[in-house]
């Protein structure tokens, strides 16, 4: 069940009110997932419940997206922004540095929050900030797209065209390696989601500067990278494992930019070996479609 959190923040204007929308679940060692740009904790749903056999999930609708209302006055969409908001609402849930695990913007966000030792691990799945200008632009210019789509299409035509797997692959396929997986309710709903995000465009202005070039030390991080990611591609995984060198880079095949719908199973076993206790070093276990050793692979 969805449920609210307010919960203060410290801003430099003073400090601000912040509300976010999640949904917890399970018992362990506390693990929080953060969405991409333009989607909704829903997107872990293929996920979170066997995460949960293993561990306390808290499944988070970032601020500005789902049911999580826009940032305050004072609070911006950029990563000095969302993070300290982030790192707050740990701290209202009564977390104390979690594990996160991000996909995209959340990957991103999660990385973030890695740097600045405020998490215990992080695994990070096609996270943003790795690309080129060329690859920023096109990724901005795909989410633009379906964003304008989102917004023009009325709700009949988007629930006649959810019924169908042709119909799923022209609302979703840039983002999934196989939409006609996702059902028809789930994208009618991130399609409303991503039609009401209200952080979206701020979101996506800020992300306009950003290169991801630091390491994360001190913090173990997993990198995954769909095979198939069509958004954000796999070469810039490649590029995440040179700037985080004690990075375990993790090949997902078969998955697209969001991968939890692509291949649940294989997400899973991801997350559980980079949360575990014993990968409290550099290293994780190694997980299906990783690359021993750590090794960056030929692209």
């Amino acid at each position: 069940m969805t449920e609210t959190i307010s919960y203060p923040v410290e801003t430099p204007a003073g400090r601000r009110t912040v509300e976010v929308a999640y949904e917890r679940s399970g018992s362990g060692d506390p693990v929080v997932l953060l969405h991409g740009i333009g989607h909704h904790l829903q997107a872990w749903q293929p996920v979170s419940g066997i995460l949960a056999a293993e561990r306390d999930v808290i499944a988070v609708d970032l601020p500005g997206f789902g049911a999580s209302p826009a940032l305050p006055d004072g609070v911006t969409y950029d990563l000095a922004g969302v993070a300290p908001a982030l790192d707050a609402l740990f701290s209202a849930l009564g977390v104390d540095r979690p594990h996160v695990v991000g996909n995209s913007l959340g990957g991103l966000l999660a990385l973030e929050l890695g740097r600045l030792r405020l998490v215990r691990s992080v695994t990070a799945l096609s996270p943003g900030g790795f690309w080129s200008p060329a690859e920023r632009r096109y990724a901005f210019g795909v989410l633009l797209g379906m964003r304008r789509g989102a917004r023009l299409l009325p709700d009949p035509v988007v629930a006649r065209l959810a019924r169908t797997a042709v119909g799923r692959a022209a609302l979703v396929s840039p983002i999934y390696a196989r939409p006609g997986r996702r059902s028809p309710d789930a994208v009618i709903a991130e399609t409303r989601a991503l039609r009401a995000a209200a952080g979206f465009d701020a979101t996506l202005a800020a992300g306009r500067s950003v290169v991801f070039r630091d390491d994360v030390p001190d913090v173990p991080v997993t990198i995954g990278w769909g095979a198939g990611d069509r958004l954000l591609l796999p070469r810039q995984g490649v590029r995440a494992k040179r700037a985080i060198p004690g990075a375990r880079l993790v090949r997902l095949p078969g998955c697209g930019h969001v991968p939890m719908n692509d291949d649940p199973a294989l997400v899973v076993r991801v997350i559980l070996d980079a949360t575990r206790p014993a990968a409290t070093g550099r290293g994780v276990a190694k997980a299906a479609g990783a690359e021993a050793g750590g090794r960056v692979p030929r692209r």
